[in-house]
């Protein structure tokens, strides 16, 4: 395969993207759709063929970014070698303003949205889970949960069906970003979702970030950390004990140690039932006392 679109399209496809049919190597930014869906362009890609042919592309959504060049750098002249890291630099450049102005336009688009719901009260998810909603809003049908970052910016929404089905506001910044319920009292504790940080709070009394996914845990632990050096952070995890690796154990071990943290794990009966990972889950076998015990240890030792 010597045509470099053809290698840019297949180096795409090799990150585990799909690549978009046509692809335009006029040096400028293009979305496309990494998941096959019509209207979705969360993916990205710029490409140069002028000089040693080079370009990039990623997903907005998945956190994905990847540099690719025609031309392996032990073959490049000095002077080939010098141009492309200044094509780097700017093509960084490029991407960064475009994901900034993406991110803009989301929170714009949050704020009207969010400024159209009401308090929720009740809702099928909310009952479902046992959960009190701390907060979150009501847009007729969803669930609505603000993401803010730690200076309190609105960033993007999740929206939250009566079936459960979870949505981000597309182009929405969520690195970093959380939902928070209850005031800090010397202790903090990082969740994943808002169901689990719900019956967190509801177990313990103690203030709650929920940073939506295992993914998110150490930016928003770190984040969190240096706003509020003097708290002692509990990364609540998720026990994924049945995916290889267990990225929710994983991904709380790793935002833990990243903040002088500790981990608090979900302790389940003996007949746990396959899919119960959380403590939501905990809470709906054995109720909100098993929750506490979970983080009554690791209270004494954090305080």
């Amino acid at each position: 395969m010597t045509d470099p679109i053809e290698q840019f399209s297949a180096a795409i496809t090799a990150s585990g993207l799909e690549a978009p049919d046509d692809i335009n190597a006029d040096g400028a930014i293009h979305r496309f759709s990494t998941n096959g869906r019509r209207g979705d362009d969360s993916g990205w890609y710029m490409l140069h063929l002028d000089g040693v042919a080079a370009g990039a592309f990623g997903c907005w959504r998945a956190g994905l970014q990847s540099n690719w060049c025609a031309k392996p750098d032990k073959a490049m002249t000095a002077a080939e070698s010098e141009a492309h890291r200044q094509r780097v630099r700017a093509m960084r450049a490029q991407r960064d303003a475009e994901q900034a102005q993406r991110h803009q336009q989301a929170s714009d688009t949050a704020a009207a949205l969010l400024q159209a719901t009401t308090p929720a009260t009740t809702h099928d998810y909310l009952t479902r889970k046992g959960i009190k909603p701390h907060g979150v809003r009501f847009d007729g049908h969803s669930l609505v949960i603000p993401l803010r970052d730690a200076t309190g910016k609105l960033c993007s929404l999740q929206t939250v069906a009566p079936d459960g089905g979870k949505r981000f506001l597309p182009g929405g910044r969520v690195r970093g970003c959380y939902f928070g319920i209850g005031q800090p009292d010397g202790v903090l504790i990082v969740a994943e979702g808002f169901a689990t940080g719900a019956t967190i709070h509801e177990a313990t009394g103690h203030a709650v970030a929920v940073a939506f996914n295992a993914g998110n845990l150490l930016s928003v632990a770190t984040s969190l950390h240096g706003k509020f050096p003097a708290l002692k952070i509990i990364i609540a995890a998720d026990d994924d004990h049945r995916t290889e690796g267990n990225p929710g154990l994983t991904a709380a071990k790793q935002a833990a140690l990243a903040v002088g943290g500790f981990v608090a794990v979900p302790r389940f009966p003996a007949d746990r039932p396959p899919k119960a990972t959380d403590f939501n889950d905990l809470h709906a076998l054995a109720g909100l006392a098993a929750v506490r015990e979970c983080f009554a240890e690791i209270e004494e030792v954090a305080c």
